[in-house]
């Protein structure tokens, strides 16, 4: 199964380090995994926000799950993926729940 990872990026210090040990942990249990922050990297300072979140919807529509990163929810574009991935019905997991 292929995971896209979902999280806040924007204003977090520490986001790509966030996002790549959530990449390291999904593929130590077996996943394929899409890391935006890896992938948008070097294209992050020259594409608009919404140019980037219309990337970010075509690398989701390549996976069939979507792992939330806890604190997804104060995350304006993470609430976006969240509602994209409803929308193409793909399997969530909430690491916010999966944290309790």
């Amino acid at each position: 199964m292929r995971v896209y990872i979902s999280g806040a990026i924007t204003g977090v210090e520490d986001a790509a380090a966030n996002f790549k040990k959530c990449e390291e942990w999904l593929k130590g249990e077996g996943y394929e995994v899409i890391n935006p922050c890896s992938v948008l990297g070097g294209i992050a300072d020259v594409l608009s926000y919404e140019e980037l979140m219309s990337v970010c919807f075509v690398l989701m529509d390549k996976c069939s799950a979507v792992f939330m990163i806890p604190g997804w929810k104060n995350s304006l574009g993470a609430n976006r993926e969240y509602g994209y991935a409803l929308g193409k019905n793909l399997k969530i997991y909430d690491g916010e729940q999966m944290a309790d």
